[in-house]
């Protein structure tokens, strides 16, 4: 199943290190993980939230990944929003397992600058 997830600066920069293979760990403050559904949604969080996130270094990057359908089964579809807005949330002690599921690499398919920030 193919799944996308906006991302700023410092974690595409811990995703290169794994040579685009594995997503980073969740800091003590974030306790899911969370992949979406559709990549017009995370292009809206990467170039409307992370551009303007000094946490993101004002970079919002949009990655696209595939991960095994049987894997995800035991998680539930979450909606937070509209109907377009639907994403998983894996716990952050999960997430070894959920980087074991990624099948092939995870792929940059957009980024996005703060204007105010170049």
């Amino acid at each position: 199943m193919t799944l996308y997830r906006p991302i700023g600066q410092k974690e595409y920069e811990l995703i290169r290190a794994s040579e685009f293979r594995a997503f980073p760990p969740r800091l003590a403050a974030q306790p899911i993980f969370y992949p979406v559904l559709n990549e017009g949604y995370a292009i809206q969080i990467a170039r409307d939230w992370n551009t303007k996130d000094p946490a993101s270094g004002y970079i919002g990057y949009v990655t696209r990944f595939d991960v095994r359908a049987d894997f995800l089964s035991a998680y539930p579809v979450q909606t937070v929003g509209n109907n377009t807005h639907q994403e998983y949330w894996i716990p952050a002690e999960e997430l070894d397992q959920f980087n074991q599921n990624i099948v092939g690499l995870i792929e940059i398919t957009s980024e996005f600058h703060s204007p105010t920030q170049i």
